[in-house]
């Protein structure tokens, strides 16, 4: 006699089997497709670093080397724009490391996830590590916990080649024939499009508004600052208070 499944059993094996059937292929595949809609805001966001940086007195080897050796358009444009206000190169590194350090919460964010990676492996996914790739990323591991390591790897390389790619290609086309482009074509707008397509769909709990909001607010207030201190002293004030308020939320929950 067969012994009687117990009731629910199939259903929650059909997503793990589904997720097994996947293979590393596909999903790099997947995540880049999914990753395509960037490319609207990403190629115009990139073209306008070349720009901005030929402008600001870099050669087209100076422009490369950020575009491929930093990869962080935020940090990039932070670091033209100081550079070219002729801020000392201390406010400049400490200005970057301020805009780049939701990059420290990205990856303990993807420890879980990637924790039983190569070191190698861990070594590609931290250059590659951009807002794109963590948002898509973190989304898609989250939705589908049973995606083996090979897998979650897969789909995150394919979101990378979609947006790193096309980033580096096109810093060097602003820096070549940026020049050439009009005046009337706006292409400043892709920096703010970008930031709020990645963010607006991540504030789900009480922490990642307040934490937003208070950063936003304490920019705003600070904006005066000379070099961008500003920006220095908003993003960790906004980074506390969501850690407070997700303490909190943590202790009353095991209360």
């Amino acid at each position: 006699m067969s012994p009687i499944p117990h009731p629910g059993a199939s259903s929650r094996q059909a997503p793990a089997d589904a997720a097994e059937a996947r293979p590393p292929r596909a999903m790099f595949l997947q995540g880049a497709v999914k990753s395509l809609p960037f490319l609207i805001v990403m190629i115009p966001f990139a073209v306008l670093f070349g720009v901005v940086a030929t402008e600001a007195g870099m050669d087209i080897a100076q422009v490369m080397g950020f575009s491929v050796l930093v990869l962080a358009g935020a940090s990039q444009f932070t670091a033209v724009q100081l550079l070219s206000d002729n801020a000392s190169v201390v406010i400049v590194i400490l200005s970057c490391l301020a805009v780049n350090l939701r990059m420290a919460m990205y990856s303990a964010s993807l420890v879980p996830w990637l924790r039983h990676a190569s070191g190698g492996q861990k070594a590609w996914v931290a250059y590659a590590l951009v807002d794109q790739s963590y948002a898509l990323s973190i989304q898609e591991y989250e939705a589908d916990p049973a995606m083996s390591l090979p897998q979650r790897l897969a789909f995150f390389a394919g979101v990378a080649t979609v947006v790193c790619l096309p980033w580096m290609i096109c810093s060097w086309i602003g820096a070549t024939v940026g020049q050439a482009i009009p005046d009337g074509i706006a292409l400043d707008f892709a920096m703010p499009i970008t930031f709020l397509a990645m963010i607006a769909p991540m504030l789900r709990t009480p922490a990642h508004l307040a934490a937003c909001f208070v950063a936003i607010a304490a920019a705003l207030l600070l904006a005066g600052l000379p070099s961008g201190l500003g920006l220095l002293i908003a993003a960790p004030l906004g980074m506390a208070t969501g850690a407070i308020i997700e303490t909190r939320a943590k202790g009353k929950a095991a209360a």
